[in-house]
């Protein structure tokens, strides 16, 4: 029996399908590629010798990645309802991208890529520290970088946009197609239906504010954690560190979408999330995980857990529960990974 709602590709998202090598490591390789425990970056050429470092020094994992493609996994075995999410992205034609496919269809997820023929899958390495606490990410997108407005405007690949009634997008996407989000974007904002976005990395709001700022109008829904949410404060002269504040005034920055109030959600790990909508603030606990494995994922599994009580027209309260349901079961395994069945009870 389908959960509530739920049909076809009522979801759709765009992203940078990664195959994401996992391990535990040490601040002494953090510090050999100034890396730093908690962030993310997109890989310059001082970094591309750490992939295969990682490789020989650690005992490594592949887990199939990527912000948008992660959540979408998440929502996905929540709903116990296969093709429910339609995935876009770029990949290499490759052994890698035949790995990403297969993991994302047997979680359920509708993967239709865009291939390029002459630039491999690409991939993220993820140093985790700290005991688990910890992780940073540096993204070698190879592939994904190639996505184009062409596959958007393939006639079949079109259409499944217009199925879909809820559209989520990771920040990290602002650095690879903003034509893409952007008509993606202003065909949710011309039939109402919710376009949803991720703050994803301090970087974005730093480097890649003109794009951020082109997509943001358009934005129903705005995740970030409490680091990004301090930077794109900053960036964008709110005049706040309090993420309270931050939430209220990212909240009420102009929106093309008018019949929608915008609706923006922080989480901070083990503290409350924040959520800002009509000029109101609310806070909802988190709690403590005491066998944590791996953040990774923590982030996308999030929005995952959101995403499948959402689009169901779920109640915020069970919405941002599940989103901290999905997060807290993911710690707990390696990278962006699951238990074989949810527990979570509305």
């Amino acid at each position: 029996m389908s959960p509530v709602g739920i049909t076809d590709g009522i979801l759709f998202g765009m992203g940078n399908p990664l195959l994401d090598i996992s391990a535990h490591g040490d601040q002494e390789f953090l510090d050999k590629y100034g890396l730093k425990a908690n962030n993310a970056i997109l890989a310059e050429d001082q970094h591309m010798p750490l992939y295969d470092e990682m490789v020989s020094r650690f005992k490594v994992s592949y887990v199939a990645g990527g912000a948008t493609q992660n959540a979408l996994r998440t929502a996905q075995w929540l709903l116990s309802r296969p093709n429910a999410s339609t995935f876009f992205g770029c990949v290499g034609r490759d052994a890698t991208s035949e790995k990403l496919s297969d993991a994302a269809r047997a979680d359920g997820v509708n993967v239709v890529y865009q291939y390029n023929d002459s630039t491999p899958t690409g991939r993220c390495a993820v140093v985790v520290t700290q005991g688990g606490q910890c992780r940073s990410l540096c993204a070698h997108l190879a592939a994904a970088n190639c996505f184009t407005a062409a596959h958007l405007e393939d006639t079949a690949h079109w259409a499944l946009v217009e199925k879909a009634h809820y559209f989520y997008v990771s920040g990290f996407f602002l650095t690879v197609s903003i034509e893409s989000i952007l008509k993606v974007a202003q065909f949710a904002a011309k039939h109402n239906r919710v376009f949803m976005m991720n703050l994803s990395a301090p970087f974005l709001s730093q480097f890649f504010k003109d794009q951020q700022m082109k997509a943001f109008p358009y934005v129903d829904i705005l995740f970030g954690n409490e680091t990004e949410a301090a930077t794109f404060s900053a960036e964008q002269n709110l005049g706040t560190t309090d993420i309270k504040e931050i939430a209220l005034k990212a909240a009420a920055l102009p929106k093309e979408n008018t019949k929608r109030s915008r609706m923006v959600v922080f989480t901070q790990g083990e503290l409350e999330v924040v959520v800002a909508l009509d000029g109101k603030v609310q806070t909802f606990p988190v709690g403590k995980v005491d066998d944590v494995l791996d953040t990774n994922g923590a982030g996308d599994a999030f929005v995952g857990g959101f995403l499948a009580q959402y689009i169901q027209g779920r109640p915020l309260e069970v919405c941002v529960r599940c989103g901290v349901y999905a997060a807290q079961a993911v710690i707990q395994c390696e990278g962006c990974t699951f238990p074989e069945r949810p527990e979570f009870v509305e």
